[in-house]
């Protein structure tokens, strides 16, 4: 029989165990030396946790084993479209490089049956793994156990064909739809009917996004941007913001549409960094729906955005189900894919202040999150986290702060121009495109 290859991990260097009881420990001894009470009334238990992983693989074998602080109750299941496995976990808390379970191609066998594994927040007091695999498998072990003197979390799979992937998909299928991050309630309307915004910070939770060389993940930029900007916003008073997720939570594109449309929203701006295999494209770009990719690198980036769910571990949804093809249907979506178009021309226009747009700033993709018929959607792709020089960029507060601001123009700028009924009703969005001026 062939040996295991093992790779993994142990505790990351930002969350190893020693860490949060130094924390605790530091707070216990401040609060003693204050003479200060206690605090009475119960303790939340602390979750589970994740200390260290490892995957073994051979050519007829594969065993992804998780260290954890105590046993858990895992729910696995099979699913299609890609090939995949998926391990559903009470909160658990991941002390582990994010990275691990992604390994570099030249370290894989070419009969690896396991490609990569996630791991992250799934849904209010839920974990996930989703385990990717080259080629159908079944699950031989999958359980908790403490029985080698320290709890572990085993998943244990061997090659099967197609079919047997599909009819144990189907037999483990959950017979419930997997909730997602419970969205925040939307400000409540104020006296004078201040618009609201929905900004949508991508990915998050077991959904990383696009990784950068040294462990960047775009869930946590996006997530720091979208708070940088609806603090700018607030500030000035002008609009009501929301965001889809405000924490580190994985929540389904479709489920970001419709927080949006129950909110009420009037524009929706979904926030993104994504990667490319060429390190030397860089810059921002603003991407609207439609129905054919503007070019094949804006098809590819749509087609990654879109990929969310699935890298989360849900199955593929057929694409605008439920939209009724009537006339007014029809009108409103014109008329909202134009607004979108407005604002689109506007943020660019305020982002040249900024700099560092890409040689062609706008695109237009096929976006799920963007397909909202009646409120006007742009998605903004902050830059990329392949290129050095974007990076840096999106890394630094200094420059987060002047691109939020930027961004925060131009949208008050686009209310602005809507709030003037004449001025639009005398010149077709088009016209409003053309007459946007470049900020000074």
């Amino acid at each position: 029989m062939d040996e295991m290859r093992p790779t993994g991990a142990g505790p990351s260097r930002r969350g190893g165990r020693r860490a949060p009881a130094l924390r605790f420990a530091a707070a216990a001894l401040a609060l003693a030396l204050s003479g200060a009470p206690a605090a009475a009334g119960p303790v939340a238990p602390e979750p589970v946790s994740a200390i260290a992983v490892r995957l073994e693989q051979q050519k007829d074998r594969a065993r992804l084993v998780f260290e954890t602080t105590a046993e858990v109750k895992p729910s696995v299941f099979p699913v299609a479209d890609p090939y995949r496995i998926v391990v559903d976990l009470p909160e658990m808390a991941f002390r582990l490089d994010p990275e691990v379970g992604r390994p570099a191609k030249d370290k894989r066998g070419g009969d690896d049956l396991v490609t990569s594994f996630r791991f992250g927040h799934f849904a209010p007091g839920r974990s996930r793994i989703v385990v990717d695999l080259a080629r159908p498998a079944k699950i031989l072990r999958a359980e908790s156990d403490s029985k080698l003197g320290s709890p572990r979390l085993v998943v244990e799979l061997e090659p099967t064909d197609a079919a047997s992937f599909a009819a144990e998909a189907a037999r483990l299928a959950p017979t419930v739809s997997a909730a997602t991050a419970p969205a925040a309630e939307p400000p409540a309307p104020t006296a004078d009917a201040k618009p609201l915004l929905v900004i949508d910070p991508g990915h998050g939770g077991v959904d990383v996004g696009a990784a950068g060389p040294h462990g960047e993940q775009e869930k946590t930029i996006v997530l720091e941007f979208a708070r940088a900007l609806k603090g700018k916003l607030e500030a000035d008073g002008k609009l009501r913001v929301l965001l889809t997720r405000n924490e580190d939570a994985f929540m389904a594109l479709d489920e970001r549409v419709r927080v949006a449309r129950q909110a009420g929203a009037e524009l929706f701006l979904s926030i993104h960094a994504d990667t490319l295999g060429e390190t030397s494209v860089e810059g921002a770009t603003v991407y609207t729906v439609s129905a054919r990719a503007s070019d094949s690198e804006a098809a590819k980036i749509a087609e990654k955005e879109n990929f969310a769910d699935r890298a989360a571990g849900l199955e593929r949804k057929s694409e605008d189900a439920g939209e009724v093809g009537d006339i007014l249907y029809d009108l409103t979506r014109r008329e909202t894919r134009a607004y979108s178009h407005v604002f689109a021309r506007t943020l660019i226009a305020y982002w040249q202040t900024v700099g560092h747009l890409n040689k062609n700033p706008s695109r237009s993709a096929g976006f799920v999150v963007l397909k909202a018929f009646d409120i006007p959607s742009v998605l903004l792709e902050l830059g990329y986290l392949s290129s050095a020089r974007d990076l840096s960029r999106m890394l630094s507060p200094e420059w987060r702060e002047r691109a939020a601001e930027a961004t925060a123009q131009a949208i008050e700028r686009y209310f602005d121009e809507r709030r003037e009924p004449a001025q639009l009703q005398a010149s077709a969005p088009s016209q409003a495109v053309a007459t946007t001026q470049r900020p000074q």
